[in-house]
């Protein structure tokens, strides 16, 4: 049973709450996408996804993908090209992006919108379309003014597909250890040469070209990762000739099963040198960072499909409790297992963290284009400060709370949620793997700790720290709202304290740092929840809305059952490497 109505009303409060028009559309790139606009394509995003990539989840679980050896072709399952024109056909696959090669150059919190819902509807299906996105970025920054026009159109409008070709047998986060390598031909391009594995759509059924995102090695390239130059090397060539580069085998994987992840071959297959020789890192980070983000907003989609089936759930199953018979008559759902405080518990625990993270993500989102477009350079960089600091958190905690988030709708359900009839087990398989692709979430913490924090002297903390005090007055002024902000303030209070310690620790030993990186990234994400709901409660407080009183209810909520996990995150930053380094080799 798939229970799933998209959060279009909660989507547009999140809009109002973080002053879309007002960041966003009075930017003059993005004057044409009001609110009203920009809902409209939303609930068209939301159409689609219910009408035709819902039906197929289940279905594209069960039946999974068709490689043909003799061939080397991946067939997906029925329904899914059919699906996938649909996009096209609707200029979905072009929303964001530039306008000159055929985007709808939207701004990013509508492409971040469609990721959440095309997730919730198809976790397997949504990964091709954000990896379109993410190329066509990375060559808009770093392509050619040739490449640009051979290329982004196709990508953007979805007649072509896009990969990341990364990771090989022998390395994953340690991309310096690679050894595919690209040898330069005398009409400029490069034979291509190497083996990668774990590619996303590396080879499907659904367009008649997949361009691939290669990161290889020239012959008189440096050691380590300053001598990784990028690629483009197409599966079809523009004089329409098979490229040599070939799916191998599929992994068979826990979740996802319908997309296919591939082990790519590349047999002298020409490519096409992006950016400058040995500065292939940019191109990539370009491309990865984008993409952390929308991981992270992956385990938002699969935690309100999985809250909305919880809930559905807990509001059929009947059971018995011990209530006098006034209450019982008073409670409508006296008699359904959703009256049980633990219920109550897991359900309150999905909705306030899902709510929080759509939020922080959504606001990335309008930074990023302030980033880009605003006219104050200022401005540009304190946006981008944030959505530096901010993309880490959103990755890592992100999918580690959605992953926790369908696991707490999965109890709820109890044995049914464990077995197959209510989709939730397949919702967890489906995220486990966010937590580990696009740089594993200790990475994240890593890249936090030792890079974002460090940055110009402490910037970036410096003018998140700006933020989260210039809400906290705003929301003194209501009376219903001082639970959350005293909350709020121990949250970041506790986030200062282990920074300075963590920041003197790690530069003597940076061991100290990496042993704590990961306790540490998830009090700054919940104390950046917190910042979050400080601008949805205050909203619903100042505009008195229609929901106001389950607003602050949830906001409470979180601040008294969520937030105090910064306390226990504390304790372990303090702890530091010794119970980890204690154990010899052999301990183990």
């Amino acid at each position: 049973m798939q229970y799933y109505k998209p959060p279009i009303q909660e989507i547009r409060y999140v809009f109002e709450a973080l002053g879309f028009e007002e960041e966003v559309t009075s930017l003059e790139k993005f004057r044409d996408f009001d609110l009203e606009t920009s809902m409209a394509i939303v609930e068209t995003m939301a159409n689609i996804g219910v009408e035709k990539l819902l039906p197929l989840n289940r279905v594209g679980d069960e039946e999974g993908l068709e490689f043909n050896p003799e061939t080397q072709e991946v067939h997906l399952p029925e329904g899914f090209r059919e699906a996938y024109q649909t996009l096209v056909e609707n200029g979905v696959m072009g929303l964001t992006g530039p306008t000159e090669y055929g985007a709808a150059g939207a701004p990013e919190p509508l492409g971040i919108c469609f990721s959440e819902i095309a997730t919730s509807c198809n976790k397997s299906f949504s990964m091709c379309p954000g990896l379109n996105l993410g190329l066509a970025d990375a060559l808009d920054h770093h392509a050619t003014k040739e490449q640009k026009d051979q290329y982004l159109e196709k990508l953007i409008t979805g007649e072509w597909t896009g990969t990341m070709a990364l990771t090989e047998p022998q390395c994953g986060t340690d991309l310096g250890l690679m050894t595919t390598k690209a040898d330069p031909n005398d009409d400029g391009s490069f034979s291509v040469s190497g083996t990668k594995i774990w590619i996303t759509f590396g080879e499907h059924n659904l367009t008649d070209n997949i361009i691939h995102f290669v990161l290889a090695r020239l012959p008189d390239a440096p050691k380590g990762t300053r001598g990784i130059s990028a690629f483009v090397v197409p599966k079809v060539l523009e004089d329409g000739t098979r490229n040599e580069v070939w799916c191998t085998g599929l992994e068979e994987k826990m979740g996802i099963h319908a997309s296919p992840t591939c082990v790519m071959s590349f047999e002298g297959a020409k490519g096409f040198l992006v950016g400058e020789p040995h500065k292939g890192m940019r191109a990539m980070f370009t491309l990865m960072n984008m993409a952390r983000l929308y991981v992270g907003v992956e385990g938002v989609g699969l935690g309100e499909i999985s809250y909305q089936t919880a809930l559905a759930f807990a509001k059929e199953r009947r059971q018995g409790r011990s209530l006098d018979r006034e209450k019982r008559q008073k409670e409508e759902a006296a008699d359904t297992i959703l009256v049980h405080p633990d219920v109550r518990r897991l359900l309150l625990n999905v909705k306030s963290t899902t709510q929080a993270l759509r939020a922080l993500g959504l606001s990335v989102g309008i930074e990023v284009e302030k980033s880009r477009h605003h006219p104050d350079e200022e401005v540009r960089k304190e946006a981008k400060d944030y959505v530096d600091l901010m993309t880490p958190l959103m990755k890592s905690y992100g999918t580690e709370r959605g992953f926790q988030n369908i696991s707490d709708a999965m109890q709820v359900c109890g044995g049914a949620g464990y077995t197959r009839d209510w989709n939730i087990e397949q919702y967890m398989r489906d995220e486990r793997i966010a937590m580990i692709y696009e740089g594993t979430n200790h990475v994240q913490a890593l890249d936090l700790i030792g890079r974002k924090l460090p940055k110009d002297n402490g910037r970036l903390l410096r003018n998140f720290q700006s933020r989260i005090m210039t809400e906290l007055e705003a929301c003194k002024e209501y009376e219903e709202l001082k639970t959350l902000v005293e909350a709020v303030e121990k949250a970041a209070g506790r986030l200062a304290q282990v920074t300075m310690n963590v920041a003197s620790v790690a530069m003597g030993d940076p061991e100290e740092g990496a042993a704590v990186a990961s306790n540490y990234l998830n009090l700054f994400a919940l104390t950046a929840l917190g910042y979050a709901w400080l601008r949805l409660a205050r909203y619903a407080v100042e505009n008195d809305t229609d929901d106001r009183d389950t607003r602050v209810k949830t906001a409470t909520y979180f601040a008294e059952m969520v937030l105090p996990e910064t306390g226990l995150y504390k304790k372990l930053c303090e702890v530091g490497k010794a119970p980890m380094m204690a154990f010899s080799a052999d301990e183990f």
